[in-house]
């Protein structure tokens, strides 16, 4: 996951000793199947107070409630002046839905996982056929 993410790990020594500081995030590695038996299980017992989501098949994240790629979106774009309807997100995993949810152009990619396509406007050509370069080049040639 550090690899993947580009983060380095640092040792924390005590791990009681950081206890009393709330995580950005917790992330469980493993295999898919497994991972989504323990999705569930954990959106039933954590209803209403953690985010729980998956960003790739084998990473299932958990973030305080509310924390997601939409709230953050939705914070940075009212900070810069911004609405939704002047805003374009694009997003495959699930961990996307509020993000593509939120955006005035929210557009999923073609290989978008179901919960993504299902909230976008719009869906492009998956990223190894650089449907989001396309997306983006038409965008920009129709303001010229």
């Amino acid at each position: 996951y550090a690899s993947f993410q580009g983060l380095t790990i640092h040792e924390v020594g005590d791990v009681r000793a950081w206890l009393d500081r709330p995580p950005t995030k917790v992330v469980l590695v493993g295999d898919p199947v497994e991972l989504d038996g323990v999705e569930r299980r954990q959106k039933i017992a954590f209803a209403n107070r953690l985010t729980i989501s998956k960003s790739l098949p084998h990473f299932l994240e958990f973030t305080a409630l509310g924390i997601t790629k939409g709230a953050g979106l939705d914070f940075l774009a009212g900070r810069m002046g911004f609405t939704p309807e002047q805003t374009i997100a694009f997003g495959d995993g699930e961990n996307d839905v509020e993000l593509v949810a939120w955006a005035g152009y929210g557009i999923a990619v073609e290989n978008a996982h179901d919960r993504v396509k299902a909230v976008a406007k719009w869906v492009c050509p998956p990223a190894e056929d650089e449907g989001v370069a396309a997306v983006l080049e038409a965008l920009l040639d129709s303001r010229t």
